[in-house]
Order: structure tokens, then C-alpha cells, then sequence
């Protein structure tokens, strides 16, 4: 593939003030070896190693593996970081806003530039916890981007009164998604309707809790949502991997042709529908249908989940060793479709492309995934997360017969 060329300065919001930035000796997927040059939140040049100027500050990534950022279409920051709590999850503003914005950062780290989080509005806590996402995001600007995702408990009934005129204000607050469960409501029908509806009223995208065991209701869900313009997103759908092939393989064809898109969670379940334990969607399956299937991690060590990573990196490492996927298409779940899944343009690392970038340390795609320890993280074409690890080990004959592997500060230096 040729180098690209430079690209006409493009205007960017808030990256209009960017410095522009030279990534130095990168590797690629494709194995070659660039300089990457940024400026105003973009890609604005990619040459062959040496050949690009830097105008200011410049990094080394010899060594590293260049990527296009990872995106976390399914988190709930909300209750993240709370497993090792006393009693019930805390919902004070304050509580929710700090480890919101710490959930953000640690996944930040891990390369997730973008991030929806799942926000649970209604019964005690009212709005509280979406006013303190919100307030979270704002903090964020400039690091990452997080949307949030109103998730009522009911919408149907005279219990689900409240809850439909919460989800409207939440809209009317920020939030710029909505979602919910519709397997909790004792109308799912009515609950996905009312999701809908709500939607439609304020061009809203959709991104809905379900199990998928019941597949003559996941037909309905398709069928009620292929004519949403901003788009249905649904998950983690772990039960239809509990039915019968023949059935799954219907349930996805009606998913593909609703044009539904689905976010998995391979480190296991969320708190979203209840339960714990659930099983990851049958990801080649539903990609053998069309649907287009995006990962995410669900559970940052809250109850659901307390060991819960939020990694990206580890959500496409899973779907390589434990779903079969080819490393480029596990990696593009938590790419390409996860952000495709929340509406978010398209990055390639090619003149013009947004600069959301991942370096991790590594020759290739495979190795990345399986040993993701240093990595640099770019955001609106600037550093905004480090992570370096350092590998020694003592003096070993073998070792140096051998010439193995030694990751260390002996032979260079970290990117500056």
C-alpha cells in the first residue's frame, strides 16, 4: 500500500489548538515501518520511517505496534469500581462522579479513547447517577469521550409512568442514548415500544439490555427496531448461545436484516440484566448471519463482575482464543464496529483519519493481544495515557547463549 500523502488542514473542535505531534518508526499491521505525523486532532501524513519532519514534539515507537484506538460500547461506570464496598452500591452524585471518572481513566489506559457507559436512572436514585456521569464527561473532555446511556427500569404500566418521564428528562440532561431492559419489564413489548418511541422523539440512538433466550421476543425487538434511522444496538444476548442452532441462526438472520447490531461481552456478564453467570453471545454465528457485532467489557469490578478488567485489548483477546475469530476481526470488534456501534467516525491510521491511536509493544496483531503490557495511548492527536512495563530477569547463562527476549531499560529508552 502506498504512503499516504499530506492532507489539507482539517478544523476539529477543541483539537484546533493541538500541537502537532510526530510518531517516529511506528510498526504496521501491514509491516511497515512509519513516521506518523499529527496536527488539529488528525492523521495528517504517513511516510516511510525518516521521512516526515516534525514540526514540534515527536515520540518514539520503535518497537511498538500502531493501531487505530480501541472504543467501550458497553460499560457501566456508574457502579464501576464498587465490588469492594461496604453494603449496596453507593448513588450519591459525588460517589458516582469519582469512579466514573476513574473507571474513564483506567480505560483510558487500556486504549479505549471513546466509552458509553450504561447509566441506571429511576427508583431511589432518581437522577442522580446521570447528573454525575454527566458532570464526569465534562471533567473527561480533552482525555476521552463518554456518553451515557439512560437505562429506566420500567416503562410500562402505572409503575412505568415515572420511568418514561425520567428517561425523557434524561435525554433533555445529556444523555445522548437510550437504553433500558426490556426482560425486567413485565411488558417487554410495551417497554421496547416506549424505548422507541422516546427515541424517535429526540433522533436518539438505541442500546438495550437483553438476554436473547427468548427468541420469538428478540424477533419482535428486530422487527419493532428496523426502521429507527439513528440505529439499535442490543447485548449482551449470552442466551442465544443456549438455544437450539437452528433457532439462533433464525433469531441472527432477523437481526441482520433489521440492520440491529450487537455489542458481546466476552469478560462475562453486567449488572444490567439481573443476573450473573451468562454465557457470551455465539459470536461467529451471528457474524456468519450479517449482524455486525461489536465487544465490550461490561462489569469494572463492580458487583457484577469484581474482577472485571475493562481492557479492550483482553475483550478481543477472548474472542480470538475462545471464539475462534482471526486476531484482525477480534480486534476490529473492539475497533472498527465498536465504534461504527456508537456512531463515531471511522479511523485507519492514513492521512486524514481522526488521530485516535493505540502503540502497543510488539511486532504484530497476535502478539499485542496476548501480551498488551506497554502501551501509549493518542486522543485528538495527542499522548493522553502511558503505560510502560519492564521485564528483567537475573543473570542467566542460557539467556545469553540463546540471545532471548529481554524487555528492559538496558538497551533504550522509553518513548519520550
Amino acid at each position: 500500500m502506498p504512503d499516504s500523502q499530506p492532507q489539507p488542514p482539517h478544523r476539529d473542535g477543541a483539537a484546533e489548538e493541538t500541537a502537532s505531534l510526530l510518531l517516529c518508526g511506528a510498526r504496521l499491521t501491514d509491516g511497515r515501518t512509519v513516521d506518523v505525523r499529527l496536527g488539529r486532532g488528525r492523521i495528517e501524513a504517513v511516510g516511510t520511517a525518516g521521512s516526515l519532519a516534525a514540526h514540534s514534539s515527536r515520540v518514539d515507537l520503535s518497537g511498538y505496534l500502531l493501531l487505530p484506538a480501541p472504543a467501550e460500547p458497553h460499560a457501566h461506570s456508574d457502579t464501576a469500581l464498587a465490588a469492594d464496598g461496604d453494603g449496596p452500591v453507593s448513588y450519591d452524585v459525588t460517589d458516582v462522579q469519582r469512579r466514573t471518572t476513574e473507571a474513564a481513566l483506567l480505560q483510558l489506559g487500556h486504549g479505549a479513547t471513546a466509552l458509553r457507559s450504561h447509566v441506571r436512572i429511576g427508583d431511589v436514585q432518581g437522577l442522580g447517577p446521570m447528573e454525575a456521569v454527566l458532570q464526569a464527561r465534562r471533567s473527561l473532555r480533552g482525555l476521552a469521550e463518554l456518553s451515557a446511556v439512560a437505562v429506566p427500569r420500567l416503562l410500562t404500566g402505572v409503575a412505568g409512568a415515572d420511568g418514561l418521564a425520567m428517561l425523557r428528562d434524561a435525554v433533555k440532561m445529556g444523555a445522548s442514548v437510550v437504553g433500558g431492559c426490556p426482560d425486567l419489564d413485565p411488558d417487554p413489548t410495551g417497554y421496547v415500544e416506549a424505548v422507541l418511541e422516546v427515541a424517535a422523539e429526540h433522533g436518539c440512538p438505541v442500546d438495550l439490555h437483553t438476554d436473547g433466550l427468548d427468541p420469538a421476543r428478540l424477533s419482535r425487538l428486530a422487527a419493532m427496531a428496523g426502521g429507527l434511522r439513528p440505529g439499535v444496538t442490543i447485548g449482551p444476548l449470552g442466551g442465544l448461545g443456549r438455544v437450539p442452532r437452528e433457532v439462533a441462526v433464525r433469531s441472527a438472520e432477523a437481526l441482520a436484516a433489521a440492520g440491529v447490531r450487537v455489542s458481546c461481552l466476552p469478560q462475562g456478564d453486567c449488572g444490567g440484566l439481573g443476573r450473573r453467570g451468562n454465557t457470551t453471545a455465539p459470536v461467529r454465528l451471528l457474524r456468519t448471519a450479517g449482524v455486525r457485532v461489536a465487544a465490550g467489557s461490561g462489569a469494572l469490578r463492580d458487583p457484577a463482575n469484581p474482577v472485571g478488567r475493562g481492557d479492550p485489548l483482553e475483550a478481543a483477546y477472548l474472542l480470538a482464543s475462545q471464539h475462534g475469530l482471526d486476531p484482525a476481526l477480534a480486534y476490529d470488534a473492539v475497533c472498527g464496529e465498536a465504534r461504527a456501534a456508537m456512531a463515531l467516525p471511522e479511523v485507519r491510521v492514513e492521512a486524514g483519519f481522526p488521530a485516535e491511536l493505540l502503540a502497543v509493544r510488539g511486532e504484530g496483531l497476535a502478539g499485542a493481544l496476548s501480551l498488551a503490557y506497554s502501551r501509549i495511548v493518542v486522543h485528538r492527536g495527542r499522548v493522553v495515557a502511558r503505560t510502560s512495563a519492564v521485564r528483567e530477569y537475573c543473570d542467566s547463562a542460557a539467556a545469553v547463549a540463546l540471545d532471548l527476549p529481554r524487555q528492559g531499560r538496558a538497551k533504550g529508552k522509553e518513548p519520550s
